[in-house]
């Protein structure tokens, strides 16, 4: 006879939310008292309720010695109370008291695929958390607690966590670091006893952020593994972690969470007020990194504002002319562009105020009338004339001492009374909490969008916030500086909300000296990412293959620098830095006068071709693979009914073979055919060979060459022998 599952111990049945392969779920405790417990999150069983009732009911571990005298749940927000040792979910005081909290009265109920749990506690604090899983298998954990003290105490806010749990089999952990033009540099450790926590306290999300924090089965990979992961969905402070501790997490191995890193004294709640935690997005795979990718990629393009129309083939002025904003040099810069396909002009910084270097002027955000006399309107009149949009760079959080704006308003500065921080790049920051501050730039921002018409706008952000403190009234009336990071991070999402409000068709893009914020929070209310300051081609391979795995393509900004790299002073043949360029929001940073008729023919071409290939790019889910050497990496991009693929095949260093053998195209149909095209107009490659490899001549050609599908999937097409920083891109049909 088959012994029957038995009923959870713990109580009620457990609530369960499904969706694309993914469940979560939660144990009610007795009689509400104490929250509910995570039994589950990761893969979907088979077999329904009575699987997680099972589920719930044999995975009760044992109790060792020298330890709790019976097993003990990981809760939704785990804590001491609980039993649990590690990083609190919940942490704060009121008035000095004891920060552990015991919950009490806890509800949760399902409300379609959201799990919500309500609780409070003995002295006055009222949760609500919420764990909504999305029908792409992304589930978004929102926390929010409340003081409902009756006595004069404010409640103090320390951290409010989203925590999960992660098996036994997750024994890796890999994130992303990264500097200036430099940005999601990749690091692998083992999942050890201890914590292994990415902390950032830049005031914003930072060239070093991890984007998200991953932990997965041994030797996990692009492909394969099952791999857990976590984004703080939040543009200032933050954290990420993995945490294991010898006793375990209850029923589990270890946890991952996040949240916003708040600092002492930051979140301070009087009677009735609320603090609600940036959303924390939670993504498990069962196969590989591609799989995180493609969740989150379709999740985001699900978003009611996600940009919906093909992403405008982009020429921005800085790497072009820096601050020397001439306007019939710009004009010309324009007439080329539209020469060759270019669909929206951006002028960058310069245009404003006393700003002729990067040490005066900002924070003025009026029309130079030395430089522009007549105002902008002959250079937007001009481009828009050729039929491109027009855009314009501002940096609106940052000041220059030296500005008409610091003179009249030093009190909109934010920073310390015993003085400014430290400078960067010559910068303060404008306080957003101040009201009369942010009022008067949403009106200058706003007045110039309205009065050219711009379309577009580059949202600049050059520093960290270092003492980032307002002085505000303390106890008995005495002056103190009080943290504000989490005040001005939601004042600058206010401001842009209300910008968007205004002009609901401007687009906006998030620049951060590059890619110092890039995260769901901003990418909530802006249109793409500036991937890196850093446009050399080769160390773009890298960053942009990372910086994917969260934002999808055509959220990533990506253009076609100067022959040699501002940045690094390297050279980079034309062809490579267009092959690299398409694999995001396409543009270009360079100063297109200088060039000769056969470089402009050739980007006129990859235009063309960016045009013609972006529904696919910007649509389809991304796949990769790379040689076992590291030194070729293959990226394609795969349409949902997999009759369209492009890839490319990118060397980035000499290899440690003579050939590099067959590379696979993965996420193709293996019952199709394809015809396989070498596409031209990406960039031809510089080879190291006698003979090429014999598909490469037909491949070349208009019809392409015809592969089983399962050929290409399994084996691949042997690579020509590349030289270093060269590649190409292949263009599949399904037959």
């Amino acid at each position: 006879m088959t012994p029957r599952p038995q009923a959870d111990p713990a109580g009620a049945p457990p609530l369960v939310v499904e969706a694309a392969g993914t469940a979560l779920v939660l144990a009610p405790r007795p009689d509400g008292a104490g929250l509910p417990e995570v039994v589950h999150w990761g893969p979907a069983l088979a077999g329904g309720p009575s699987t997680y009732a099972a589920l719930a009911a044999v995975t009760t571990p044992p109790a060792p010695p020298s330890a709790l005298d019976e097993a003990w749940p990981l809760t939704v927000l785990p804590g001491e109370a609980d039993g649990w040792s590690g990083t609190p979910g919940w942490a704060g005081h009121r008035g000095g008291g004891a920060g552990a909290v015991r919950w009490q009265d806890a509800v949760c109920s399902a409300e379609g695929t959201t799990l919500v749990t309500r609780a409070s506690s003995a002295d006055g604090i009222r949760l609500e958390l919420r764990h909504s899983l999305d029908e792409h298998g992304v589930l978004r954990v929102d926390a929010a607690v409340t003081n409902d003290g009756h006595e004069a105490a404010p409640l103090d806010v320390s951290a409010l966590r989203a925590i999960l749990p992660l098996p036994v089999r997750a024994d890796e952990v890999l994130d992303l670091t990264g500097r200036w033009c430099r940005e999601r540099s990749p690091q692998r450790s083992s999942l050890d006893h201890g914590t292994h926590l990415r902390a950032s306290r830049r005031g914003r999300t930072g060239h070093d952020a991890t984007l998200l924090l991953m932990a997965g089965t041994h030797g996990f990979g692009w492909r394969t593994g099952e791999v857990w992961a976590v984004h703080t969905a939040w543009s200032g402070n933050h954290e990420h972690l993995v945490e294991a501790l010898p006793e375990g997490a209850g029923r589990h191995h270890a946890v991952i969470g996040g949240g916003e890193l708040l600092a002492p004294g930051e979140v301070r709640l009087a009677p009735r007020e609320t603090y609600a935690a940036p959303t924390v997005v939670f993504v498990h795979s069962t196969d590989g990194l591609d799989g995180l990718s493609r969740r989150l990629h379709r999740s985001l393009r699900a978003r009611p504002g996600h940009p919906s129309r093909p992403r405008p083939v982009v020429l921005n002025t800085w790497e072009a002319v820096y601050f020397e904003t001439d306007l019939d040099h710009l004009k010309a810069l324009a007439d080329k562009a539209a020469r060759i396909g270019v669909e929206r002009f951006v002028l960058d910084d310069g245009w404003f105020g006393s700003r002729r270097h990067d040490r005066a002027g900002l924070g003025d955000w009026g029309v130079s009338s030395d430089v522009w006399p007549q105002g902008l309107a002959p250079l937007v009149d001009h481009v828009k004339g050729l039929g491109l949009e027009f855009g314009l760079w501002f940096e609106p959080e940052m000041v220059n001492e030296d500005s008409d704006l610091v003179r009249a308003h030093p009190e909109w500065v934010l920073r310390p009374a015993a003085g400014s921080p430290r400078e960067w790049r010559f910068q303060q920051l404008l306080d957003l909490t101040h009201d009369d501050a942010r009022e008067q730039l949403l009106e200058r921002i706003s007045g110039l969008v309205g009065e050219y018409g711009i379309d577009y706008i580059k949202w600049d952000h050059n520093r960290d916030l270092l003492e980032a403190v307002h002085t505000v009234d303390g106890v008995k009336g005495r002056r103190v500086d009080a943290p504000a990071v989490h005040a001005h991070t939601l004042a600058f999402y206010r401001l842009l909300d209300d910008l968007r409000a205004r002009h609901p068709q401007l687009e906006i893009e998030s620049c951060s000296s590059g890619g110092g914020r890039v995260d769901l929070g901003v990418l909530e209310r802006t249109d793409r990412i500036w991937t890196s300051d850093c446009n050399d081609a080769l160390e773009r391979a890298s960053i942009q293959r990372w910086t994917s795995l969260l934002v999808p393509p055509e959220l990533m900004g990506t253009h076609v620098g100067p022959a040699t790299a501002h940045t690094t002073h390297r050279t980079v043949d034309l062809g490579f830095r267009m092959l690299m360029a398409l694999q995001g929001h396409a543009g270009l940073e360079w100063d297109i006068t200088t060039c000769s008729a056969d470089e402009l023919e050739a980007l006129t071409r990859w235009t063309g071709l960016a045009r013609e290939l972006r529904p696919l790019l910007h649509t389809g889910d991304l796949v990769r693979s790379e040689s076992p050497d590291g030194t070729v990496l293959v990226t394609g991009t795969v349409d949902a009914e997999r009759g369209h693929a492009a890839y490319t095949v990118a060397r980035l260093v000499t290899g440690r073979d003579a050939v590099t053998g067959s590379l696979p195209l993965p996420g193709l149909d293996p019952d199709r055919s394809y015809a396989v095209r070498v596409r031209p107009e990406a960039g031809l490659p510089a080879v190291v060979q006698h003979t090429p490899p014999p598909w490469w001549e037909a491949a070349l050609s208009e019809e392409g060459l015809v592969v089983p599908g399962s050929v290409l999937t399994a084996v691949g097409l042997p690579v020509p022998v590349l030289a270093p920083a060269q590649g190409y891109l292949l263009d599949l049909h399904a037959l």
